[in-house]
């Protein structure tokens, strides 16, 4: 995508829903300089999807621009019809970083809240995990503007939304460092505002019904519907081939507005990618199989013995350079090294200029 402020170079596709492919890239600016940027692009949606896709685009574009400076949000490079391209910060999703006990990062989203805030500004989708990124220097970046809401003045609806930020801020410090929660803090969130009670009895249900009835869109934590819905049956039927200990399911967004699955089986060299695709064929003759199955020893598991989906998602996504910022212990990252080395989703990167 080129314009008179600057052009941008695909070098990814990130995720995609009924709205956007978020992709990522280097913004090339008027003077020559260069920007890792991320491009929400819309431009290929359906007709009826657009308007409020634009809509979206430049609400997110106006609360990032009032936010700019403070230090927890990206700035934002360009908005045109189809396009808003933003800046990139080298860092994962809540839900992939998982910071057990880091309160020095929950503290760190509270300022950025706080100075979010002081400029008026509501974001009122804090719930989502993945509107949380885990910065590489193990800051809290605030994500995902479109349902924010600017306002001129700290009215009583500004203030109502702010709490609700802060409450759900707090969910997710309480699913990481419970025991770094205040009194206060435990008293916010025990009390929702009435603004949220009337919204999760009303106004929820009219928006559950238009976005997953009417638009098909699921909130999945950055997962495609095919992993959620065929996902579970293809490894079960995995699991059955002979000589399979475990199987682990990923996705990845493919250039042609979908998503692919990676099948992870861990199997020891009991068995070959062939014969696996052969017994997909006969168990689940009516399901398209995944596009990469890697047969490895041993997958990565933590101290509970559950496989790091955290780590696998990134090499299905082919993401190499954001494992450095996820903990793992040396047997986790020898486990791992032999994955990557195999891994077999090569093709998302692009980098192409548009």
């Amino acid at each position: 995508m080129a314009s008179a402020s600057g052009r941008f170079e695909l070098e990814s596709v990130l995720k995609r829903d009924v709205f956007s492919t978020i992709e990522r890239g280097i913004w090339h600016d008027a003077e020559g300089a260069t920007h890792p940027a991320v491009r929400r692009n819309y431009a290929g949606v359906a007709w009826w999807v657009k308007p409020l896709a634009r809509h979206f685009a430049r609400r997110e574009a106006r609360a990032l621009r009032r936010a700019e400076g403070s230090g927890h949000t990206v700035p934002v490079y360009a908005l045109e019809e189809g396009h808003l391209v933003r800046g990139f910060v080298d860092g994962v999703p809540l839900q992939i970083a998982r910071p057990y006990g880091d309160v020095a990062f929950f503290a760190s989203a509270r300022q950025g809240l706080r100075e979010v805030h002081r400029r008026h500004i509501a974001h009122n989708d804090l719930a989502k995990p993945q509107n949380w990124l885990y910065a590489a220097d193990g800051r809290a970046v605030l994500m995902d503007f479109q349902l924010a809401m600017c306002f001129r003045k700290r009215s009583k609806l500004f203030r109502i939304a702010a709490y609700e930020d802060i409450r759900h801020l707090l969910k997710q410090k309480r699913s990481y460092c419970p025991y770094a929660l205040t009194a206060s803090e435990r008293r916010i969130l025990a009390r929702k505002s009435l603004l949220n009670r009337i919204w999760m009895s009303t106004g929820k249900r009219a928006y559950n019904f238009v976005t997953r009835r009417l638009l098909n869109y699921h909130d999945t934590e950055g997962r495609g519907p095919r992993a959620m819905e065929q996902g579970p049956r293809i490894a079960l039927a995995l699991a059955e081939a002979p000589g399979v200990k475990a199987v682990h399911i990923a996705d990845f967004p493919t250039a042609g507005h979908s998503f692919g699955l990676y099948a992870f089986v861990e199997a020891g060299g009991a068995v070959d990618e062939p014969a696996l695709r052969a017994h997909l064929a006969t168990a689940l003759p009516d399901i398209l199989p995944p596009e990469h199955i890697q047969v490895v020893d041993a997958m990565p598991r933590d101290e509970v013995g559950e496989v790091r989906d955290d780590l696998l998602r990134l090499v299905a996504l082919n993401q190499i350079d954001q494992l450095s910022l996820l903990p793992r212990t040396p047997e986790q990252q020898e486990r791992l090294d032999a994955i990557i080395r195999d891994r077999r989703n090569l093709s998302d990167r692009v980098r192409r200029g548009i």
